[in-house]
């Protein structure tokens, strides 16, 4: 059974399962704790951030010196697992995984443990736990890394609820995307979102916005919101994606060939990106020109996905006279040479 999910249950459940207060040690005799001054850092793509984290403490009754262990952790979109950040101890640090590299500690005085990111990427987005151990006291917190982006619904060429869970992850990685978290979803339906396909979140739940209710998407009668099926078998199910993207480094943009709109067929369309020096757009590239960057064009062209789609961020008639959106034509067989073509440029 379908359930609408009240928002401020919602926002309660989110709290209730990550405290976002102080926790401190059972002990009650601890002289350590640790805060955040923010529960939520928000970033784009490829910039910098700094998640705040700040021992609170008892210097006299310290430890401290190199006794003192701090480690932070990336916490799994179903809270499960912890995946490991960076663990420092006096003079010895070490980051882990795809954070090498890009994370340090910001140390600006000795109750410093903030972690500062370079180069932020779509999949840093999520909650960071800050954990301090100082002999037998120990204490955490937790902060939320996020991205300013777009979130969009994706289905394949074989047609609506065809993607189990891994083919939805690299569906979206394929368009320039993660699979989005629900704050993404819940913030794009407060922004009126409103789509009626189901599809995955990247904690393996399967959910839809919807901000204008109708039969067909859980009746008349119901509320708008953020519709929940609940967990699904990873392997077995199938639906579709919901797709987040950030800003990117580059140019997006519809080629131009001489004073004629030249049309092509899909491998056209490829070797005349290539032939710009540049390479065949992808579908979260065009959402994200779209809405991040208000890019409008009212001519259907291909995507590397074999889509035919145009962004409109102006509507008016004949091109989409009611809503500002990126217009899906559909996945056209490769051999017509009906549409123009966007193309991607990187910038290093």
């Amino acid at each position: 059974m379908i359930t609408l999910i009240s928002i401020a249950l919602l926002s309660l459940s989110l709290a209730d399962s990550l405290s976002l207060n102080p926790i401190y040690a059972s002990d009650e005799e601890s002289h350590l704790a640790v805060v955040t001054k923010q529960a939520k850092i928000t970033t784009i793509r490829g910039g910098n951030a700094t998640l705040p984290c700040r021992l609170d403490r008892d210097i006299e009754d310290s430890f401290g010196g190199n006794t003192m262990r701090i480690k932070w952790t990336k916490l799994s979109p179903d809270l499960s697992k912890e995946i490991d950040v960076l663990v420092a101890m006096g003079f010895h640090k070490k980051s882990y995984g795809s954070f090498q590299g890009r994370v340090h500690l910001q140390e600006t005085d000795e109750n410093d443990a903030s972690l500062v990111f370079s180069e932020v990427k779509l999949e840093d987005v999520g909650k960071y736990k800050c954990e301090v151990i100082d002999g037998m006291d120990d204490a955490t917190d937790v902060v939320s890394l996020e991205l300013t982006g777009v979130v969009f619904p994706y289905s394949p060429r074989l047609g609506r609820y065809n993607l189990n869970y891994h083919d939805a992850e690299k569906a979206c990685l394929d368009q320039d995307a993660v699979v989005a978290n629900f704050d993404q979803l819940y913030e794009a339906w407060k922004d009126g979102f409103d789509w009626c396909n189901a599809g995955w979140l990247n904690d393996g739940s399967v959910q839809y916005p919807i901000t204008n209710p109708r039969g067909p998407c859980g009746g008349n009668s119901t509320v708008p919101g953020v519709r929940n099926y609940g967990l699904r078998d990873k392997t077995k199910s199938r639906y579709d994606v919901f797709c987040f993207t950030s800003h990117f480094k580059g140019r997006f943009y519809y080629l131009h060939t001489g004073f004629n709109m030249t049309k092509f067929t899909y491998d056209e369309a490829v070797q005349a990106c290539e032939n710009d020096g540049s390479e065949i757009a992808k579908v979260g590239q065009m959402f994200a020109a779209w809405k991040l960057l208000g890019y409008d064009r009212c001519d259907a062209g291909w995507l590397a996905d074999g889509s035919v789609r145009y962004p409109i961020s102006n509507p008016r008639r004949r091109c989409s006279p009611t809503e500002a959106a990126v217009r899906f034509v559909g996945f056209p067989d490769k051999k017509h040479k009906l549409f123009g073509v966007y193309c991607f440029q990187a910038f290093d």
